[in-house]
C-alpha cells in the first residue's frame, strides 16, 4: 500500500480546567452550529507541532496551558490549496489551562472572523461531551470512551 502525502497538519487541545472541558462553539452562516477543540494548522514558521498548539492556543484564548501529552491522532482525506490530494493529520494533546486571559486574543479568528467563535465550558463527562456536536466524530467517539483513561494520563502516578 502506498503512504498517502500528508498534505495539512493540525494541533488541538483537549483542554481541561477542572471538571470541564473548554470547546470552541463555531457558528458559521448557514451552517448548524458545531464544537470544536481550540487549535489549528501547523505554519511554516512553527519550529514543532508542539509550537503550533502553543501559539494557537494563544491566539484564539490568550491561554497558557501545562501538562501537555499527545492523547490522539485522526487522519482524514484532505485536499489542499493547490488542490494536492493527500491527508490532514491532526494531531491532539490533552492539556491543562494554567491561564487565559480573553483580552489578548489575536489573529484571524478574532480580527478577521468567519462566523462566530464562542469559547464554552462543558463538563468532561459522558453527558457533557453527548451535550454537544464535538468535531471530528472521531474525536467525539475517543473521549466518550475513554474520560476516565484520558483523566488518568494527569493522575500524579503517571509520571
Amino acid at each position: 500500500m502506498t503512504a498517502r502525502p500528508v498534505v495539512k497538519r493540525t494541533a488541538r487541545a483537549v483542554l481541561l480546567d477542572g471538571e470541564d472541558l473548554l470547546l470552541i462553539k463555531r457558528t458559521k452562516p448557514g451552517h448548524p452550529p458545531y464544537w470544536i477543540t481550540p487549535g489549528g494548522g501547523v505554519e511554516p514558521s512553527d519550529a514543532t507541532v508542539l509550537d503550533a498548539l502553543h501559539r494557537e492556543l494563544d491566539e484564539e484564548l490568550g491561554a497558557e496551558v501545562t501538562d501537555v501529552l499527545p492523547v490522539f491522532v485522526d487522519t482524514v482525506e484532505h485536499f489542499d490549496e493547490e488542490g494536492e490530494d493527500g491527508v490532514k493529520v491532526q494531531h491532539f494533546f490533552l492539556c491543562r489551562l494554567k491561564s487565559m486571559d480573553l483580552a489578548r486574543r489575536h489573529g484571524p479568528e478574532v480580527e478577521e472572523p468567519c462566523g462566530e467563535y464562542e469559547i464554552v465550558r462543558v463538563p468532561f463527562t459522558r453527558v457533557g461531551i453527548a451535550s454537544v456536536e464535538v468535531v471530528p466524530l472521531s474525536l467525539r467517539h475517543f473521549l466518550d470512551g475513554n474520560i476516565e483513561g484520558v483523566r488518568a494520563m494527569h493522575a500524579v502516578d503517571f509520571g
